[in-house]
């Protein structure tokens, strides 16, 4: 498998194709090796109250993965508790999702370790706000992007577009992993050869299954 970057921001196909899986997955592979690679979800709707504030499960995943004690408001900056898009999100608390505190919560982070892998949210094209794109983050970020690709049915189609988008967005293409959500699903050796050749490369990883 080619050597990832320290610093990375985890996008998807799709929503729901196991982008937090993948980035778990990664951070234990990169504590395994000794490295200190921190997780980070800056903008998480769904959140669920508990004692200390409102947590993403996504982002507790991530703690639990890397096994780092950060503060968590600095791993997960916006926690909305409406599960819906995040636009639609923070407008029902009130919150407006702004550029300037993702940067200080990363480079916080960041300072303090080898390197942060950065969840986003659904697919490439989902908005963190009105005025807010997943793209800007990253170029502000200046960090590469890698795409976790869902097999199944059409993720050819899905794979293709979100590649040209990332880097019609500006934005590098760190390669891509594949992730099987439908365990049954038919010809999946031929799907990833074709995805191999359409996106220039092989995966970079295969993951297991996982109901």
């Amino acid at each position: 498998m080619k050597k990832l970057s320290l610093d990375l921001y985890v996008t998807g196909t799709d929503t729901g194709i196991g982008k937090t899986f993948v980035t778990c997955t990664l951070l234990r592979q990169a504590a395994e090796a000794g490295q200190r690679l921190v997780g980070m979800k800056p903008v998480a709707s769904g959140c669920i109250e508990t004692g200390g504030g409102w947590r993403s499960e996504d982002a507790l995943a991530l703690q639990q993965a890397d096994g780092l004690e950060v503060p968590y408001a600095l791993r997960n900056p916006y926690a909305l508790p409406l599960p819906a898009a995040p636009e639609i999100a923070a407008a029902e608390v009130g919150v407006d999702i702004a550029l300037a505190p993702l940067q200080h919560a990363h480079a916080r982070l960041r300072a303090g370790h080898e390197g942060v892998l950065v969840e986003g949210v659904g697919g490439w094209a989902a908005p963190l706000s009105r005025t807010l794109e997943q793209a800007d983050l990253v170029r502000a970020l200046d960090i590469p992007v890698l795409m976790v690709v869902g097999l199944r049915l059409g993720c050819v189609h899905q794979a293709r577009v979100t590649q040209r988008a990332i880097v019609a967005d500006g934005c590098r293409f760190a390669g891509w992993i594949a992730n099987p959500v439908e365990p049954a699903m038919l010809r999946q050796a031929e799907n990833m050869a074709i995805l191999s050749r359409v996106l220039g490369a092989p995966p970079l990883q295969i993951m297991p299954w996982q109901a």
